[in-house]
């Protein structure tokens, strides 16, 4: 392969500067496994935002399939027009008509290269926070209780985990600004109480900044 003078530039984005400047629209998703108490073996279905890191849906199958895939695509992409880009891998159940059907509700579909998972290095990131964090230490008895265990850990991911790359705080950014104005650096504020919650049977717990209840 002809290789690029010193100093010459590119001429194009890379990989990382397409996604950094997209962020905000662009969705990712993919496929894992998950093995119940009896040894059978179900899909789970993950769809992140790369701007905001929130789980914007997530489902569970025994039998996954390309019309079952586009579906769950499209209750995502059909709540906002904000979504213009969708990063998938090359795996055989993306078939042709569903990315037609993608690009159709105006979203553009972007292949990921063969065996190059760091790709898709946002969304392979979130499936081994979900075994770490979730699965590991859960063991399913059936796909209902999966399920239910999926929609508890979502509410948990977008709500109350913080996420490194999008600064201190866990949340939606409006609402770690209204906490901040109740705690200074190491310690809350005047008036100001803790309260925990805790999650999935006591597997994590939140914690959250409040105001104490007149004559508490």
């Amino acid at each position: 392969m002809p290789k690029r003078p010193r100093g010459h530039p590119r001429g194009d984005q890379r990989w990382s500067t397409f996604l950094k400047n997209h962020a905000a629209a662009i969705l990712a998703c993919d496929f894992f496994v998950a093995v119940t108490a009896t040894f059978r073996v179900l899909y789970m279905f993950v769809v992140i935002e790369h701007g905001t890191r929130r789980l914007a849906h997530m489902n569970v199958t025994a039998r996954p399939s390309a019309a079952w895939t586009l579906q769950q695509l499209r209750e995502v992409i059909g709540d906002t027009e904000s979504h213009k880009y969708l990063i998938h891998d090359r795996d055989a159940i993306f078939a042709k008509h569903l990315d037609n059907s993608i690009r159709a509700l105006g979203v553009e579909v972007l292949r990921s290269p063969v065996a190059s998972p760091k790709a898709n290095s946002i969304c392979e990131r979130v499936i081994g926070t979900i075994r770490r964090e979730c699965l590991d230490w859960m063991l399913p008895m059936s796909e209902a209780h999966l399920r239910s265990i999926l929609r508890e850990w979502v509410i948990h991911y977008n709500g109350g985990r913080p996420h490194s790359a999008l600064g201190p705080g866990p949340g939606p950014p409006r609402e770690a600004a209204r906490v901040s104005k109740l705690q200074s650096r190491h310690q809350p504020a005047a008036g100001a109480i803790v309260l925990a919650k805790s999650g999935l049977g006591g597997l994590h717990h939140e914690y959250r900044i409040a105001v104490a209840p007149a004559g508490a």
